[in-house]
């Protein structure tokens, strides 16, 4: 495998005109992918950084094998790699002197592109304290009982509660991302779909969100009970509704990710019929010392 079968562009419809049958093939390993790719097309280039986005395909004999996005000043975004392929497309980067904050992936992927990176840069591998797991739906469940209140879907109208809500998700997570009318559109939170829980009287009390059907999948995103709420059944109940609104929206799969150090959150998911499709982790590159290897 060598560092020059990799095949780089800065043209989003040229990636996805390459690599997108490949990527849709599994889309679920590949969400992060396809989910970005299809924003930076929609919106634009320069709708996520001031540097130009950077994709990349392997297809050394005409058959891709595995990709990689970085939407600077991101880290990369890889498909599952081997060795052999992470090693390479390591040395191909390096090459270009490119110094990225970071990477994100499969956790197997995910450490083998970060001891990649440090053997051909010098920069020290730090794992992120952040761990995820990927789940995709099986037979959805919803819980029963359902609490008292129904779903309700949010549409423009509701803007300014929507974008209370994604604040105070943000604020919990630990997201830097200001939200209001004037920086809205430019958020990843602007595309997608919500449903509120409220109970009879109104009073909204949780929220869920899908992304667009994109490769025959929908990922949920975001789910966020307040603390003083939680354990009422209402995440459960909001996110069965907005599980049931991907399958009905043509979605054959429908996946989300799960803070792997709540507990409480992953158990939720189970029981509604999310199954573990891959563990997802990352690593921040500090800079190497002087004279390391570049």
């Amino acid at each position: 495998m060598r560092p020059e079968d990799w095949y780089l562009t800065e043209d989003v419809d040229d990636f996805l005109a390459r690599a997108g049958d490949f990527l849709r093939s599994r889309p679920g390993l590949h969400i992060m992918q396809l989910t970005w790719a299809e924003r930076v097309r929609k919106r634009g280039a320069d709708a996520f950084g001031s540097g130009a986005p950077l994709f990349g395909v392997l297809a050394p004999d005409g058959e891709v094998r595995a990709t990689f996005y970085r939407l600077a000043p991101r880290g990369f975004g890889l498909s599952p790699l081997t060795p052999e392929q992470a090693d390479s497309l390591a040395a191909r980067l390096a090459a270009r002197g490119d110094s990225p904050p970071g990477v994100s992936a499969d956790e197997e992927t995910a450490t083998l592109f970060a001891e990649a990176w440090q053997r051909h840069t010098g920069a020290t591998p730090r794992p992120r304290e952040t761990r995820l797991r990927l789940y995709r739906l099986d037979t959805l469940t919803p819980p029963d009982p359902m609490p008292a209140g129904r779903a309700r879907v949010l549409g423009e109208q509701d803007l300014d509660h929507i974008m209370f809500w994604c604040g105070e998700f943000a604020s919990a997570v630990g997201e830097d991302v200001s939200i209001s009318a004037a920086t809205w559109a430019d958020t990843r939170f602007a595309d997608k779909r919500y449903t509120l829980w409220e109970t009879p009287d109104g009073t909204p009390v949780s929220v869920a969100g899908m992304n667009p059907l994109i490769g025959g999948q929908i990922q949920v995103d975001i789910v966020y009970t307040p603390a003083d709420l939680r354990g009422r059944r209402y995440a459960p109940a909001v996110t069965a509704e907005v599980s049931r609104a991907a399958l009905a929206a043509g979605a054959k799969d429908v996946v989300l990710f799960a803070d792997l150090a709540n507990p409480t959150s992953n158990a939720l998911y189970q029981r509604l019929g999310y199954r573990r499709l891959a563990d997802w982790s990352g690593y921040d590159f500090l800079p190497g010392t002087p004279g390391s290897p570049r």
